[in-house]
């Protein structure tokens, strides 16, 4: 099996990071970039898939997500070094100025892009199948189908922490056939090391993205745990403990279960999408002081808090650049897209998902940030009328506040939150609603990120932490004066 195979397409590091790679390699990445030469063919056929019945649509999502989930003899099989060599090697080999290594982030990877820079992902998603063996609903029912696969895993990976997840929330249709395991790297792996020393210019910078949010856990052994639920719509507690919007869901769904059954959480944990794992810093601080780089921690409490930093970066760089800057993109989850936002000099704002957290994290930005001239929105469906699920009225209502427009890319309004087109769709909408007239060479020079963090940083919810790397000697662990 190919390293790439044994991460799912709607792996959201696997999806941002292709994305990144397409736009450092100069190109666009429509359809995920999963299907960079039949993409057309997956657009062509992709809207008939809304045409189906609800239930043989929904059918059609589950199938097409165990296509790409692996069996537990598969995943027996799985090597985190081959799958460091495939990630490495989705970028351009070539001399880079700076770096990034750590959590998952969409705004992120539209910095990134700014500064001509690579992403390597500390976490990755492996959807394990269990073809119906484990009921939605009952959560401690998928520990005894993962406890076997999550041992002989980490038995063979002693640099990986398993969080295994399950929320029957959000992935409510994905759980009736599989389990997700997500692994985050608490070392560097040597194809990620190699890649470093022969990337990045002497004097670079290396970056580590700390997302800092957490989430109650069930300890399930040494770099085990295992995680109800996920950021979205809704709370740990409700996860854990239910509650009257739990009661009414599962209802909903024709549950005869109040609230899923779950002893209490015993522990606390990067949460498992967006986390970052502190024990990864330590291999990160040793090479920085052994290349002699600059290492800055971007440290954020909650995914969304990067946001609103990236968004008035690219506002600002795109006013130096004697550019319009009054086209904002709100993307939601994996549907973004760096090579066209550049291309059309739109201000990029990530949203985790499309929740009303979400929606009020954008609203937030609305009301900070001044008129926009037009605004434009992906929305990632994932098939569920969920906790927390912000309605086509409440998008609408805040794309009305584009004085000159205000458009959906790729989103059939009247199928949402069932419009899985939409993952291919939201592309050639993009192309078709955007004109395209800025070259996607300029870069964001490390200077300008500085100039403009020293004059604006105080007003996000992000520390930029520069750390020590002087070398220290190892017998004494004291400053070592020889390179003062």
């Amino acid at each position: 099996m190919r390293a790439g195979r044994f991460v799912a397409d709607l792996d959201s590091s696997a999806a941002l990071l292709r994305a990144l790679a397409a736009f450092l390699h100069g190109r666009e990445s429509p359809a995920l970039g999963t299907h960079r030469h039949t993409h057309p063919l997956f657009e062509a056929l992709m809207p008939a898939v809304n045409r189906l019945s609800v239930p043989l649509r929904e059918s059609a999502w589950v199938r097409g997500a165990l296509s790409e989930a692996l069996t537990p003899k598969a995943l027996a099989r799985f090597d985190a070094e081959a799958l460091a060599r495939w990630v490495v090697g989705r970028y351009p080999r070539r001399r880079y100025p700076a770096a990034v290594v750590g959590a998952t982030n969409g705004a992120l990877v539209h910095l990134c892009a700014a500064l001509g820079i690579p992403w390597l992902p500390q976490t990755h998603l492996l959807s394990v199948r269990h073809d119906g063996r484990v009921p939605v609903d009952e959560p401690m029912k998928t520990l005894g189908f993962a406890r076997e696969p999550a041992r002989r895993l980490l038995e063979s990976h002693p640099d990986l922490q398993l969080h295994h997840t399950h929320d029957a929330n959000h992935d409510r249709l994905l759980l009736q056939g599989l389990t997700q395991f997500r692994v985050k790297r608490r070392g560097l792996s040597p194809a990620y090391i190699r890649f470093l020393e022969e990337a990045l210019e002497p004097g670079a910078t290396l970056f580590v993205s700390e997302c800092e949010l957490r989430w109650p856990t069930l300890q399930q052994g040494e770099r085990h745990v295992f995680q109800q639920g996920s950021l979205g719509g809704a709370s740990p507690d409700e996860y854990y403990l239910g509650g009257p919007r739990v009661e009414a869901y599962l209802r909903k769904q024709g549950s005869s279960l109040t609230r899923w059954p779950s002893p209490p959480p015993d522990s606390d944990s990067p949460e498992a999408e967006w986390g970052f794992e502190p024990a990864l810093r330590d291999d990160l601080l040793r090479l920085a002081r052994k290349r002699r780089w600059r290492l800055r921690r971007i440290v954020y409490p909650e995914p969304e808090a990067l946001s609103p930093l990236v968004a008035d970066l690219y506002r600002h760089w795109y006013r130096e650049r004697k550019m319009p800057s009054g086209k904002l993109l709100a993307e939601c989850s994996i549907l973004l897209e760096p090579w066209w936002t550049l291309r059309t000099g739109a201000v990029p704002f990530w949203m985790v998902l499309n929740t009303r957290a979400s929606a009020r994290a954008l609203e937030r930005y609305l009301d900070r940030s001044g008129p926009w001239d037009a605004m434009y929105l992906t929305l990632c469906s994932r098939g569920v009328e969920s906790i927390g699920l912000a309605t086509m009225e409440h998008w609408r209502e805040l794309l009305s506040r584009g004085r000159t427009q205000g458009q959906l890319l790729g989103v059939d309004a009247r199928e949402y939150p069932r419009d899985f087109a939409s993952f291919v769709r939201y592309h050639p909408a993009m192309r078709r609603a955007l004109s395209a007239h800025h070259s996607t060479r300029e870069r964001l020079r490390p200077e300008r990120l500085d100039a403009f963090l020293g004059q604006h940083g105080e007003r996000y919810a992000v520390r930029w932490l520069e750390a020590d790397v002087r070398p220290r000697h190892a017998s004494a662990g004291v400053t070592s004066s020889w390179f003062q």
